[in-house]
């Protein structure tokens, strides 16, 4: 079965509605559950929903949610989530940056007492549509053990980087080999594990999907994903007054109050020169290495066509998720069926 765009929208927001959230956070809630789906980050969209509404239930997101402001500079500012949902928390932080950045030429938010937001790149997107620079890292549960151990330590430590011009230039990836979404989504469905993602809780390489969530995700590239998540785990942590290591919790487990960190940071090009200059010696950029061969991609092909098929197509909904999301609408009576096609 599958869902359109615009019914995926509306289902989330009356959910949300008749869980009392607020018009906003409906909105922003809704807005990056379907660019998740779209961009075919499944594991982080309408997939991983059901984990908010958990959270919900377990007063680890607060409903009445807003920021606070703790310190600020004409280009720094640090926030405080005050536990509302990641995806409001992010959408003003990164406001914020954007109007620093367009003030002084970059804007820097730090970000603690959020909750998991969805897809990185949404937030870094953001920035695009402002003719700026968007670049976003956060850092996650433990699920990365330092290379020679077994116990996770370092998160999934996401990044995303959108550069702003005439074509959709952006990246949007863990520092693991896989996200930790694509795990439990694999759990869900059933399926096995392509090799290289996981190791058991032995230090063993596995394919079975709840073995890895027991045991640990391996970095991609081998000691550069691992230093990079160290890296972001830093950024995201000590710098922002966040969880670190052991003491990041509430991204991968609902029920308990979610202390990982976000930093957000904008570059206003125009600030280092023509504006126009710098979309045209990109393009130039982007054409020479397209130059290259018929099939060579830049970061953001793949989640062009994605989005345009899913526009088209529909985005499809396994019976596991249906059965989740069927409960959840009973629960509030709400017709899902009615939202499917």
């Amino acid at each position: 079965m599958k869902i359109t765009k615009d019914k995926e929208i509306a289902l989330v927001k009356e959910i949300l509605k008749k869980l009392g959230a607020s018009e906003e956070d409906c909105e922003l809630v809704a807005e990056a559950t379907i660019d998740a789906d779209l961009k075919g980050f499944t594991s982080h969209g309408l997939g991983r929903f059901p984990q908010y509404l958990i959270s919900i239930d377990a007063g680890t997101i607060n409903l009445k949610d807003n920021i606070t402001i703790e310190k600020e500079t004409p280009a720094i500012a640090l926030i405080n989530g005050n536990s509302g949902f990641g995806q409001a928390v992010s959408y003003k932080a990164m406001q914020i940056a954007i109007k620093k950045a367009k003030e002084v030429g970059i804007g820097c938010v730090g970000v603690h007492n959020s909750n998991h937001f969805g897809v990185t790149g949404f937030y870094s997107d953001l920035a695009l549509r402002e003719n700026l620079i968007g670049i976003v890292i956060a850092n996650t549960d433990p699920a990365i053990a330092p290379l020679g151990a077994s116990e996770p330590l370092l998160g999934t430590n996401p990044v995303a980087i959108g550069i702003p011009s005439e074509s959709y230039i952006t990246v949007d990836m863990a520092t693991s080999a896989t996200a930790r979404g694509k795990i439990i989504e694999s759990k869900r469905k059933g399926l096995e594990l392509p090799d290289g993602w996981a190791l058991d809780k032995d230090g063993n390489p596995t394919n079975d999907a709840e073995a890895a969530l027991e045991g640990s995700i391996l970095p991609f590239g081998g000691f550069k994903g691992y230093a990079l998540a160290i890296m972001i785990e830093i950024l995201t942590g000590p710098l922002v007054q966040a969880g670190y290591g052991k003491g990041v919790t509430g991204t991968a487990s609902p029920t308990k109050d979610c202390t990982k960190g976000d930093l957000y940071l904008v570059i206003d090009p125009s600030k280092f020169g023509d504006f126009g200059d710098f979309v045209a010696n990109t393009e130039d950029f982007i054409s020479e290495i397209r130059a290259t061969g018929e099939t060579v991609a830049i970061p953001g092909d793949l989640e062009v066509k994605r989005i345009a098929d899913a526009e088209k197509n529909g985005i499809e909904i396994d019976e596991k998720l249906y059965k989740q999301l069927k409960e959840i609408c009973d629960d509030l009576d709400i017709d899902l069926d009615s939202y499917l096609n």
